[in-house]
């Protein structure tokens, strides 16, 4: 069965062995063991109401219990910038305009920024190649929407979510190399690791404070700005599907998207309601594909489930139930898996 759940301590061995995997690109998920234990220990304070809200931080992971590995991951940030900062660039418009000559230019630039400071940041997201297939992957990011709609309280009005910029499998990005190496002097690589272990001061210190004319960068870099990595395409495309719009905001380092959202619009979140359980002999493969979480905070627990036509409750096998800790009669939230397509919508 595959279960979403919060991560463990334990888990550090098969958590670190996926950041392995995930390669260059992935900031929040460096394979760095001694960051990453850090990390889940956030986690697990988060979980027992430990820290406060601006350095709260959950971490989930899509566990195949019949194969006893971890699947995948996520995450969620309570608030960004507010105890270390956020950056990225806003696209916008410089206008140079003469009229005695009868010159008017518009020019897209690139605005270093903190505007999102504060908000809810939806980060982490990655699943091993054995299983980026079944729709998987949709069940492991969407499973933060339930979190959120279950425990709105926690989180920022608005959402946001950096998604990974375009590289080549050597790692290397065209954004950067047309932009940030000039500032910076050294690889991609290494400026992706120092901001994923936290270590963003010197962003501030070396990025330019002026606009920087998109026109004039190599024609490699303009290609790939607001341009998702290819792995990243599926995970974009859900996210639009939820509701998530690119505003102008992108990835200071290698020009990926950033996309946002208001919490109360996203899909999952406006559409989710608590149902009553009802356990079952054995659980049904067929009807609308669900979301199904419980309500429990500290042991939220997350899985895929089927309801027939016209049904209220939602129908569990013993199995099911035990893994979300419910019983008969037992509330849980639930919404459909795919949002409902509307009629002439291709």
């Amino acid at each position: 069965m595959m279960i979403i759940r919060p991560i463990e301590r334990n888990d550090l061995a098969r958590f670190m062995a996926l950041a392995e995997v995930a390669g260059v690109g992935m900031t929040s998920l460096p394979a760095d063991e001694e960051w990453l234990a850090e990390r889940i220990d956030r986690s697990v304070k988060s979980f027992a109401g430990e820290l406060p809200q601006i350095e709260q931080g959950f971490i989930f992971v899509l566990e195949d219990t019949e194969h006893d590995r971890i699947a995948g991951t996520c995450a969620m940030e309570a608030a960004v910038g507010l105890k270390t900062p956020w950056y990225n660039y806003r696209i916008g418009t410089v206008v140079h305009a003469s009229e005695e000559l009868g010159v008017y230019k518009r020019h897209d630039a690139l605005f270093l920024s903190n505007d999102h400071t504060g908000f809810t940041e939806l980060c982490s997201l990655f699943m091993h190649p054995d299983y980026r297939a079944h729709r998987v992957g949709s069940l492991l990011s969407k499973s933060r929407l339930l979190f959120l709609a279950q425990f709105p309280d926690l989180f920022s009005d608005i959402v946001v979510a950096e998604l990974r910029g375009v590289s080549d499998e050597a790692g290397q990005s065209p954004f950067w190399e047309g932009l940030g190496r000039h500032f910076f002097s050294m690889d991609f690589s290494r400026a992706d690791t120092m901001t994923g272990l936290g270590e963003k001061t010197f962003v501030a210190e070396l990025m330019p404070k002026h606009p920087i004319y998109i026109e004039l960068l190599p024609e490699a870099a303009q290609a790939v700005i607001r341009e998702p990595h290819p792995d990243t395409k599926p995970a974009l495309k859900m996210l639009n599907a939820e509701g998530f719009r690119c505003e102008g905001y992108v990835d200071i380092f290698d020009g990926g998207p950033t996309v946002q959202a208001y919490a109360r619009e996203i899909r999952a979140v406006r559409e989710s309601r608590l149902s009553p359980v009802r356990v079952v002999p054995a659980a049904s493969g067929e009807g609308e594909r669900l979301l199904v979480c419980n309500t429990a905070f500290a042991d939220f627990r997350v899985i895929v489930a089927y309801r027939a036509p016209g049904e209220q409750d939602v129908a569990l096998s013993a199995e099911q139930a035990a893994a979300l800790g419910v019983a008969e009669g037992d509330k849980v939230r639930c919404v459909p898996l795919s949002p409902t397509r509307r009629p002439g919508a291709e």
